[in-house]
C-alpha cells in the first residue's frame, strides 16, 4: 500500500506537464468597464459544512499511507494553517487497513489544529470505519470518494460497485459530522447528484475531468497498459457544473475540483454554480518543487487576486459571481449542444447586463 500511494504522487507529478489547456479556457467572461466595486466592500468568504472559510478554495484531498506522503500531508497542513485555508486527507483506506499508518495522516491535524479539516474515505467503508477516519483527524466534515473509473483500472482495484449507494446513505446517516460526496476526476452527472441528494447527501464535489487523470496514473501500473482508452474518461469540472446547473432537480451544494490551475478558473467555477474550489495538483507540484514556504506565498497570492478580481467583476461576495454573464466556446459550446442544454442560460444574469447598484460603487 504504501508503495503504490508514494507511486501514485510520482505519476500525478508526471503529469502536470502536459495539462496545458482545459475546458476552463472555454469559459470567459463579459467585460463591463464601469463594473468594478470599492476593494473594501468585497468578501471572499463562503459558507461550507457548517463553517465559515475565509476563501472559496481550499486543499483538496491527495495523499497518506507513507512515510513519504506524511510528509507531504504535514507540509500542506502547515500551508492550510499559515494561509488559513480548509484542507482535506487523502483516502484513509491505508489507516483503516494498517493502524500503522495513522501518522502519516494524523499530521495533519497536528499541525493545524485548529483548521478545517476533513477527512477521506471511499464508498466500500462502513460507518464505524468512516467514523474512526473522522475521529483520527478529529475532521470537521467528511469526503467520500467515489471512482469506479479508477477502481476498473486500478490492477488491485474494487470491481463491486452496486453496494456504493446504500453505503453512502449509511454513512451519511451515522457518522458524526457533514458529508461530501466528491469524484476523482471523472465528473458527476445531474442524475448521479440527483441520486445524491435522495441518499440524504448535503454537499458533492463534481470533480471534473482536466487536471490529474487517475485512469492514466492506474494504467501506467499495469504491465500491458491495456486500458489506455480510458484516458480522458467522463465530464470536465465546467461541464458537469453547467448540467447540474441546467437540472431542475434538487441537488446537493456543489464544489468544484478537477483543472484548477489559476485564482481565474477558481471564479470560472464559482460562477457556474460551485460554492467552493478544491485544488490538489497545482499546489502539489508547487509544494515538491519549492517548497512549504513558496507554497504559503503562492496560497496567499491566490487569496490576494481573488479579491482583486471580484472587485474588477463587481462581485462583492463569492456568491455574486453566479450574476456574472459568460460567454462559452469549443468543446463546452459542443457539451452544451450535445445535452440539449441553451448556452444562453448558463450566464445566470440571462444576457441583463446586471451591474452594481450604486450603492455598492
Amino acid at each position: 500500500m504504501a508503495n503504490r500511494k508514494d507511486e501514485h504522487v510520482d505519476l500525478a507529478l508526471a503529469q502536470r506537464p502536459g495539462i496545458v489547456r482545459n475546458d476552463f479556457d472555454d469559459v470567459r467572461f463579459i467585460h463591463h468597464a464601469l463594473g468594478g466595486v470599492d476593494r473594501a466592500t468585497v468578501s471572499t468568504a463562503v459558507q461550507v459544512a457548517g463553517a465559515s472559510w475565509p476563501v472559496p478554495f481550499y486543499l483538496n484531498g491527495m495523499t497518506g499511507g507513507s512515510e513519504r506522503t506524511g510528509i507531504i500531508n504535514g507540509d500542506l497542513a502547515r500551508a492550510a494553517r499559515e494561509t488559513g485555508i480548509a484542507m482535506a486527507a487523502g483516502s484513509l483506506s491505508a489507516y483503516l487497513k494498517d493502524a500503522s499508518t495513522a501518522a502519516s495522516f494524523r499530521v495533519i491535524r497536528d499541525e493545524n489544529p485548529t483548521g478545517f479539516v476533513m477527512a477521506n474515505v471511499n464508498a466500500t467503508v462502513s460507518p464505524d470505519d468512516a467514523q474512526r477516519a473522522v475521529d483520527l483527524l478529529e475532521a470537521n466534515a467528511l469526503q467520500i470518494h467515489i471512482n469506479s473509473v479508477q477502481e476498473t483500472v486500478m490492477p488491485e482495484g474494487d470491481r463491486d460497485f452496486a453496494a456504493w449507494p446504500a453505503a453512502i446513505e449509511s454513512i451519511v446517516q451515522r457518522v458524526s459530522v457533514p458529508v461530501i460526496v466528491k469524484e476523482v476526476g471523472f465528473g458527476l452527472s445531474a442524475s448521479t447528484l440527483e441520486r445524491l441528494a435522495q441518499l440524504g447527501v448535503q454537499y458533492a464535489d463534481v470533480s471534473g475531468r482536466g487536471g490529474t487523470d487517475f485512469a492514466r496514473i492506474e494504467n501506467s501500473r499495469r504491465r500491458l497498459g491495456d486500458y489506455a482508452s480510458l484516458v480522458g474518461w467522463g465530464q470536465s469540472t465546467p461541464e458537469a457544473l453547467i448540467e447540474a446547473d441546467s437540472s431542475t432537480a434538487a441537488l446537493p451544494v456543489l464544489l468544484a475540483s478537477g483543472g484548477v490551475r489559476t485564482p481565474l478558473d477558481v471564479l470560472r467555477a464559482l460562477a457556474l454554480g460551485a460554492r467552493a474550489v478544491g485544488v490538489s495538483g497545482h499546489f502539489l507540484e508547487v509544494l515538491v518543487e519549492h517548497g512549504v514556504e513558496t507554497l504559503i506565498e503562492h496560497i496567499r497570492s491566490w487569496q490576494e487576486q481573488l479579491t482583486s478580481l471580484q472587485t474588477m467583476l463587481g462581485a462583492v461576495t463569492p456568491g455574486a459571481l453566479s450574476q456574472q454573464e459568460l460567454v462559452l466556446h469549443g468543446a463546452l459550446l459542443d457539451f452544451c449542444t450535445s445535452r440539449g442544454i441553451d448556452p444562453a442560460t448558463v450566464s445566470r444574469a440571462r444576457g441583463r447586463g446586471i451591474l452594481p447598484s450604486k450603492g455598492q460603487r
